[in-house]
This record gives structure tokens, C-alpha cells and sequence, in this order.
């Protein structure tokens, strides 16, 4: 299984958005600080979850981190969280 389908697995599982993209935005940084080679290394997110509506803008980024986990988080160099 890829980082993608990584990522949409445990966002699915742990806080059921309604809307979810996972965007490999590596190949924009090719050769760039962070650049692993992996073509893994740079995301972003793109996520609707009401049950966090009501929560601040840093609240919603550490819930989507906590679902992600040390196992995911540890292996992205760049993430970029959009919440719609």
C-alpha cells in the first residue's frame, strides 16, 4: 500500500470526513531540501469533517496529525491541511 492510501485510511478511520483528497505534491519539489527521492515526501490535504467545525484551526490540524500518527507523520516532509 502507498502513502496515499495510507493516509486516506487512517483520516477515513479515525475522523470520518465527508470530503477527503490526498494530493502527492512531491514531484513540485524535486531536488529541494526535504526531497528524499521517495516521491513521497510532500502533501497536502484537502478534508471536510464536521465534527470538527466548531473547533479552532489548530485544533483540526492536530486531530488530522493524531489520526495520522507518528508512523505517518514521521515519513512526510511537508504536509499542507486545507479544511473545507
Amino acid at each position: 500500500m502507498g502513502l496515499a492510501q495510507e493516509i486516506r485510511t487512517a483520516l477515513n478511520g479515525a475522523l470520518a470526513p465527508t470530503t477527503l483528497e490526498v494530493i502527492n505534491e512531491s514531484h513540485m519539489h524535486a531536488g529541494h531540501a526535504g526531497d528524499d527521492g521517495s516521491g513521497e515526501s510532500h502533501w497536502r490535504i484537502v478534508i471536510s469533517v464536521p465534527s470538527l467545525a466548531d473547533k479552532s484551526r489548530i485544533a483540526r490540524h492536530r486531530a488530522v496529525h493524531a489520526a495520522l500518527g507518528d508512523g505517518i507523520i514521521g515519513r512526510i516532509h511537508a504536509l499542507s491541511i486545507e479544511f473545507i
